[in-house]
């Protein structure tokens, strides 16, 4: 499979972007809100072949699941994204030097940007709007679980952009196939930078097979440590949030540390999980606390050591006894992914220490790892998670998926 005519489509089509004024990119994001509203029911009917294939018990059912709802919630976020303040053109820094150079570093857009994601056709819409928003053009390279509902959904966008007299190459889907992804994680000189959104799986893929720089996002393996000085109310309203909000996400909580000194507590901290049938697979001293408190035997196993550094997108979750908060601390560096991680705790120093020693993107003391999202942090959308540390951690936003430029102006000065 040869894509570099697509390819070399879509780094025109970004250089094409440089001259439009930041209002008409949002008064066409602001009419695609419109357009997918009017083909719900395209995007429906494809979305539903879709889901026909796919084993309904099946976790990525939910995240591959449309429907008018989440359409309406699509349109809401594709114009709140049309509203938000341009990236580009801010100075970063100025200076000016001794000799008179005046310098700037200024935010420009990186030019074409590919998206590797699985079962997900929510994603092709925020991709598209906050690639465009930031000044660049997309590759989406979706999973074969959402190949018709990832074709229905650029077939509308490419019919918005046309009527918007802006090149439709700013946006290309790529075949499903694995070909098709590997061609794009090789298009040196053609893509600038691929984000990879999906399990750990799909990461370790495609970090490990590109050789077009990559920004990791998406695996999270996100732990709750409930301290010794916990508040069981709130430590009870926090790992239900964070477990089954939505389990499929990569925020959800994968495991639960509890302080072996607040054992007789965990039955009545877990009790709301088995409302949900929530899957508990424990260590030893866990599990004895567990059956004792009356957690149903049906939804209690005994853990191995696959079940700790597990992320499981379900309805089901690891528990374990820690003895110390270093303990802890040392559990998470093992197990976690850099994502995002909680303490519970009514005790100040204890939660200062896991802030600074727990290294993760995104850190909580007293509220669910659920909150991890570029939304909610007001960043007004997101275009994943980053769990590594070069250019962008956390929620990658609108400034997130910018680079930079220096800007130097002299009146005639020469180098000694």
């Amino acid at each position: 499979m040869n894509l570099d005519v697509t390819f070399a489509e879509v780094r025109e089509a970004s250089r094409s972007l440089l001259k439009f004024p930041h209002k008409k990119l949002d008064g066409m994001l602001n009419a695609l809100a419109d357009e997918t509203l009017r083909q719900t029911a395209f995007i429906l009917d494809a979305n539903r072949k879709d889901l026909a294939r796919m084993n309904p018990e099946n976790p990525k059912y939910d995240r591959l699941k449309l429907t008018e709802a989440r359409l309406q919630e699509i349109a809401d976020g594709l114009r709140n994204v049309a509203s938000l303040p341009s990236p580009l053109g801010k100075t970063l820094k100025r200076r000016t030097l001794p000799n008179g150079l005046r310098i700037k570093r200024v935010s420009v857009p990186f030019g074409v940007i590919g998206i590797i994601y699985e079962a997900r056709p929510n994603v092709s819409f925020d991709v598209f709007a906050l690639c465009i928003k930031a000044g660049s053009a997309c590759i989406l390279k979706g999973g074969s679980d959402a190949e018709n509902s990832n074709r229905a959904i650029v077939q509308v966008i490419h019919g918005v952009l046309d009527r918007c007299g802006i090149d439709r190459h700013v946006v290309e889907l790529l075949p499903a196939g694995h070909e098709a992804a590997d061609c794009l994680l090789h298009a040196r000189g053609w893509v600038d930078l691929i984000i990879p959104r999906g399990g750990r799986g799909l990461i370790d893929f495609v970090r490990n097979n590109a050789t077009v720089p990559v920004i990791e996002t998406g695996a999270g393996v996100c732990h709750a440590y409930f301290d010794r000085y916990a508040d069981l109310d709130k430590g009870r309203a926090i790992v239900l949030n964070a477990k089954t909000r939505r389990v499929s996400v990569c925020n959800a909580l994968d495991c639960l540390l509890v302080d072996v000194n607040r054992l007789d507590d965990l039955s009545a901290l877990c009790a709301p999980l088995s409302e949900k049938n929530v899957v508990i697979y424990a260590d030893s001293a866990s599990y004895m606390a567990l059956k004792c408190g009356g957690y149903p035997e049906t939804l209690l196993a005994e853990a191995t050591d696959e079940d700790y550094g597990r992320e499981f997108q379900d309805y089901k979750m690891a528990v374990k006894a820690i003895v110390s908060l270093p303990n802890a601390i040392e559990h998470i560096t093992q197990y976690g992914s850099g994502h995002s991680e909680c303490i519970i705790t009514e005790n100040k120093l204890r939660a200062n220490r896991f802030c600074k020693e727990v290294d993760a993107a995104c850190v909580y003391v007293n509220a669910p790892t659920s909150f991890t999202d570029g939304a909610q942090f007001g960043l007004g959308a997101e275009i994943g998670i980053s769990t590594q540390k070069l250019h962008a951690r956390g929620p990658m936003g609108l400034e997130e998926i910018t680079t930079y430029k220096w800007l130097i102006e002299g009146e005639g000065q020469v180098r000694e």
